[in-house]
């Protein structure tokens, strides 16, 4: 069992090279430098590493709490999860979770590809994604056909922003802190509009968004992306970038210019940049969102649940976390009383601003 720093070089090629043969999108969530940057912030981060002799045939990055009590690296932020194992690999889940000696091990974002583990699994979500493998111009042709009142309205709305608001500017990958501050600030007021817990009011995922802001791997590289009109930013995304999948992670936008809707438009670049540089799909992540169903060409499943060895950690697992879990499958798999509650937070939000 080892800290994300005291994993060798070696074991950090080996486990890029694991990565870069399977069949799953190239994450960078998935990827070692992720593991590093969350092992700076939260001290319980840990690395089971799995040899056939002296050869490294798997990894699983996770959290470790009393107990022997385990979940995936960075739970409820990360968005995708799991173990980084070769292919064939003759192991089952309960040899993995004993060799690591968890008593469970809870994880919200498990990739499709994870078979040991989809088992375990209690719930399916569905993640948005938008492909651009064949460029940009076949992505708009796509949207043109499937959303086309949404396509021509966005665009139309983007003139008008340039034309009333300041002529526009994208940076794709924007290294200024300011600018990083500036979203961060957005995100947790629109946390707080909507009756939801503020993400950055936690300092560690405050620092790592600023760490992984400076981290420059090839299938690891924090991306912020801003959209300006003069010199004013108006919208802004960070995420985390390999050679071939963006990660969308936090957009956000100056609620002033809320008309123009520049969180779409800021999308549409995003996408237009990222098949410049031979990225082929940007992954918008879990749950349903209105501007995810008009940007998306498809859909992928992630799972939510735990593997539990049966006895102690099976009832601390299910006393910490099936309540709750339960309660939000129960809300988020009715539609109606979905909105009801979305309805409600914001108007908690509300309340609490005033």
């Amino acid at each position: 069992m080892l800290s994300p720093k005291d994993l060798g070089e070696g074991e950090r090629e080996r486990w890029r090279a694991l990565r870069a043969a399977s069949t799953a999108p190239r994450n960078p969530f998935m990827e070692p430098e992720f593991t590093d940057a969350v092992g700076r912030v939260r001290p319980r981060a840990r690395i089971a590493v799995v040899y056939e002799g002296r050869e490294p045939v798997g990894f699983l990055p996770h959290e470790r709490g009393l107990f022997g009590q385990g979940q995936a690296l960075a739970y409820g932020v990360s968005d995708a999860q799991g173990a980084v194992l070769a292919p064939g690999l003759g192991l089952n889940a309960d040899e993995l979770m004993r060799g690591s000696s968890l008593t469970s091990f809870a994880f919200d974002n498990l990739e499709a590809e994870q078979g040991l583990l989809v088992p375990h699994s209690a719930a399916e979500y569905t993640a948005y994604v938008i492909d651009i493998e064949k460029g940009y111009e076949t992505y708009e042709s796509v949207l043109r056909a499937q959303s086309p009142k949404f396509l021509k309205t966005t665009l139309a709305k983007e003139r008008r922003l340039g034309r009333q608001v300041g002529e526009l500017r994208f940076v794709f990958d924007e290294r200024d802190p300011a600018a990083l501050r500036t979203l961060m600030a957005w995100k947790s007021a629109q946390y707080r509009r909507t009756g939801r817990r503020d993400r950055f009011a936690q300092s560690w995922i405050t620092r790592l968004v600023h760490t992984l802001h400076e981290t420059r791997a090839p299938e690891c590289a924090g991306t912020l992306s801003v959209l300006y009109a003069g010199d004013k930013p108006i919208a802004a995304h960070f995420g985390l970038r390999s050679s071939t999948v963006l990660a969308c992670w936090f957009p956000s936008y100056d609620t002033e210019y809320s008309k123009y809707s520049p969180g779409l438009v800021l999308h549409l670049r995003m996408a237009e940049a990222a098949a410049a540089e031979g990225i082929g799909l940007l992954d918008l992540g879990r749950g349903a969102a209105e501007y995810k169903d008009s940007l998306k060409t498809g859909e992928i499943p992630v799972y939510e649940g735990a593997w539990t060895r049966p006895g102690v950690g099976a009832a601390l697992y299910w006393l910490s976390r099936e309540p709750s879990r339960r309660a939000h499958h129960f809300v988020r798999s009715r539609p109606r009383l979905a909105a009801a509650a979305a309805r409600t937070l914001k108007g908690a939000g509300r309340l609490r601003r005033s």
